[in-house]
């Protein structure tokens, strides 16, 4: 929790509420640097970019053993260095054109503040906003700098996200708002006391910044696979130094000819082929373009890994208003309850046109229009908010009597939060009303009137008057989005569960998830919920709609799905929706929400359509599933590699590869196709066990090489076969049989992954034909005997390898049954 703010200073001057600053004055205050501008990590800095992608532990092991071969004078054998240079550059590169397209895509949507100066309101950008301005708040604004409340009616802000406080706290004239917190009712003036890196929010609340590391088991398990070489990578290349040194005479005689230099080279092949470099690579720029092509989708993706993110989810909590439906309310009509009470048109007119109105209020103006004379004397208000889910204004009436004028006290909300369950008893007039008239999906809300005016005891402690009587229920009509159902069914297909929670009634949230095709019953009533959260998990896991949701209860189911073991997803677009989707694994927020949703949000859907969803689905399944099957690639090498040191340091051998030949099989069996593969389409679905699942591949087939080649260099040095010719053999079966892993991990293949293996193969063809690449890769013909035993070895492990493949895929099975 971040630690409590300092008091906030006293303004310098007192700016008038009425007017706010001036041009004049807000020119000075720009002049004098008190702005509020402030330069946030929207996304990754262009430093830390070029540190992730060139300053590691690895890129020193390989810079250095670069540079010793230089000082030797084996530049040739160097070549694995220009392949980490390429690396460095293409993983900036990549991540750089990502980081300017999701810079574009925030400065655009970026938050606006509302402001009133020389008298006018104004909404400019955040960074605007100067040192005495005049913020005007409303529910659903996020404060965006620290200030003084001048003014309130009924302000209400919520801090939970700065200082951990669940309950919203209630503002009055002198009290402080920190930037960061969110307007959650009633409305108010605050005096700006401070701004940018001074301001409560930049200073302590990383929590609540935009960017926070959303879980990632892509990047924790290629962490865990480089931490374990980096561990192994110094004892092993002591054991191969020295076996080399042995093989070249011993450490007393080595350093008295230029064999140590042959060491050295033996050495370094050993070790650069042990260190998965291009894993990293490979990982970034799935990451890099997968967030890209969302981006040219109108899909803002917050930090990179939440592509990988969503294709984890298995639960989707879905808010009915702005996903189901447009968004877009329209009145439907009235329906009388108690004819025998004038007055309540004069108050949906007012309603509609309050200055705090929201959606569902302003959607009365249309039918019921109000004339600035005619507007009704208010003398006492309760703001609407969404954990009551209701408002009341009181009003004086009118001087002459008039009968259509209102008096006493109005509540307009929800039905079952204002009359409880007599609103969802069919026996009650109220009930009878609202019942089928929820079930075809219409908003309900109730009118309700009680004699007497709002005491100042009710508006403090946001009590409804006594003796309120319904008067009429109104009702609104919401547009199923087109592609509503096209995309739940998306998620069934993938085995997504859904959840559709709101705070409408939940009749009328069963209806429209009829509609769109979920099989839902009547919906359950979300004042219902156990307070218990083992119990909440299980109505969570019975029931799929839920309705008079309030805020703190979002929050509570995507914590309680979490607890049973979910992976869960939330969206929606109101403040009210806030904490649930900062909760979430994965929170997803409409860019039309409140700036406070978005604020906290790990994917932004820019032009609102819900349809995205399976395109981002889609994106991080594709990056999973092609990064696993990379990922055996480059682990069967660092595995391969690995024992073959371990086996020729053991066994004082001669390493069978100089470096350069190593990189025959490094760039045309593993860097260049994999580049291909981890771009392709696949859309397999997400299981857990990325790591475990490479590994009992990538191991067994990498100790089958080792094997090979050891016991290939044993037979060869048996027959006397020249150490070049034995290289050239060396080389030919690692590139044979690299192909052949590349081959049976791309299964099933296509007509695509068949260019990209074919020309491979051109190439490898090509190096081993041409008389410049042989020449420079030292390739010479390796003779009759070791012909044979060349093929015998490439049949012998090919075979073994389809074996372990066999397996490998019989026990992918056996797990996928456990888990199912």
């Amino acid at each position: 929790m971040a630690p409590a703010p300092a008091p906030a200073p006293a303004p310098a001057i007192a700016t008038d509420p009425a007017t706010g600053l001036s041009g004049a004055a807000v020119a000075e205050r720009v002049a004098a640097g008190k702005t509020n501008a402030f330069i946030a990590d929207t996304s990754r800095s262009a430093g830390s970019i070029v540190r992730a992608n060139v300053f590691t532990l690895f890129n020193g092991i390989v810079g250095a053993c670069f540079l010793v071969l230089l000082l030797v004078g084996r530049w040739q054998d160097a070549l694995f260095g220009l392949s980490a240079i390429a690396n460095a550059i293409i993983g900036s590169v990549q991540e750089f054109r990502a980081k300017a397209a999701l810079d574009r895509l925030a400065l655009l949507n970026a938050p606006h503040a509302r402001v009133r100066r020389d008298g006018e309101e104004q909404e400019l950008a955040t960074g605007d906003v100067v040192i005495d301005d005049l913020l005007v708040l409303r529910a659903g604004d996020q404060v965006t700098a620290d200030a003084v409340v001048v003014a309130s009616r009924a302000l209400q802000v919520d801090e939970s996200m700065l200082t951990g406080e669940a309950d919203a706290v209630v503002k009055s004239p002198g009290d402080e708002v920190l930037s960061g917190s969110i307007v959650v009712a009633g409305e108010g003036d605050a005096q700006v006391s401070r701004v940018g890196a001074d301001s409560y929010a930049n200073r302590f609340a990383n929590e609540a910044k935009r960017f926070s590391l959303v879980a990632s088991e892509l990047r924790s398990s290629v962490d865990r696979v480089l931490k374990w070489v980096g561990w192994a990578i110094g004892p092993v290349g002591l054991l191969v130094l020295n076996s080399q040194v042995m093989v070249a005479g011993g450490w007393a005689t080595v350093f008295s000819s230029d064999a140590w230099q042959q060491a050295v080279v033996n050495t370094i092949a050993s070790l650069t082929a042990m260190i998965p470099l291009g894993l990293v690579l490979m990982t970034s720029i799935a990451f890099a373009v997968g967030a890209a092509k969302l981006a040219s989708r109108q899909v803002l993706v917050n930090e990179l890994p939440a592509v990988e993110g969503l294709a984890r989810v298995d639960v989707i909590c879905l808010d009915k208003t702005g996903t189901l439906t447009a968004g877009e309310i329209a009145f439907d009509g009235v329906h009388p309850v108690d004819s025998g009470v004038p007055g309540w048109d004069a108050v949906l007119a007012w309603y509609g046109a309050a200055p705090d109105a929201n959606a569902t209020a302003r959607a009365l103006a249309g039918a019921y229009p109000q004339a600035q004379a005619s507007a009704p004397e208010v003398t006492g208000g309760i703001p609407f908010s969404s954990a009551r889910k209701w408002s009341a204004v009181s009003f004086a009436g009118a001087a002459d009597g008039g009968a259509s004028s209102p008096d006493g006290t109005w509540v307009m909300g929800a039905p079952e939060m204002v009359f409880g369950d007599a609103a969802a008893d069919a026996s009650t007039p109220l009930g009878g009303t609202i019942i089928p008239l929820a079930s075809t999906g219409r908003r309900t809300l109730v009118l309700a009137h009680a004699p007497t005016g709002l005491s100042p005891d009710d508006i403090d402690a946001e009590r409804l008057p006594a003796d309120l009587r319904p008067v009429v229920v109104v009702t609104f009509r919401e547009q199923v989005r087109p592609d509503a159902a096209q995309t739940l069914a998306y998620f069934a297909e993938q085995g997504v569960q859904v959840r559709i929670i709101s705070g409408d009634n939940p009749r009328t949230v069963a209806a429209i998830a009829h509609e769109v095709g979920l099989e839902a019953g009547e919906g359950f009533d979300a004042r219902k919920l156990p307070d218990d959260d083992a119990a909440l998990g299980e109505v969570l896991e019975q029931h799929v709609v839920f309705g008079r949701v309030t805020p703190e209860q979002k929050q509570r189911i995507v914590v309680a799905l979490q607890a049973r073991g979910h992976t869960v997803a939330m969206t929606g677009d109101g403040v009210n929706d806030a904490l649930a989707i900062k909760t979430a694994d994965i929170g997803i927020a409409m860019n039309s929400g409140a700036a406070a949703t978005k604020a906290v949000a790990r994917l932004v859907l820019l032009d609102g359509r819900f349809s995205h969803l399976p395109d981002v689905v889609a994106e991080g399944r594709q990056v999973i599933a092609n990064i696993e099957r990379v990922s055996m690639l480059f682990l069967n090498k660092t595995v391969y590699a690995t024992g073959l040191a371990i086996l020729f340091g053991v066994m004082v051998m001669e390493f069978p590869f100089l470096p350069r030949q190593l990189s025959i099989t490094d760039g045309l069996t593993i860097g260049i196709p994999a580049f291909f593969l981890a771009l392709m389409p696949n859309a397999r679905r997400y299981e857990p066990g990325f790591l475990r699942r490479s590994l009992s591949f990538a191991i067994p087939s990498g100790i089958i090489i080792a094997i090979a080649l050891t016991l290939y260099t044993r037979a060869a040095m048996s027959l006397g076969i020249p150490e070049p010719e034995l290289r050239t053999g060396s080389t030919i079966i690692l590139a044979v049989v690299g192909i052949w892993v590349l081959t049976v991990l791309s299964r099933p293949l296509n007509r695509w992954k068949v260019l990209v293996i074919g020309a491979m193969f051109i190439g490898l063809v090509g190096i081993f034909t041409i008389p410049l690449a042989t020449e420079f890769f030292q390739l010479v013909d390796p003779g009759k005997d070791a012909a044979y035993l060349i093929a015998l070895t490439v049949v012998v492990t090919i075979a073994a390898i389809e074996v372990v493949r066999a397996f490998h895929r019989r026990y992918l099975a056996r797990l996928s049954r456990r888990r199912a």
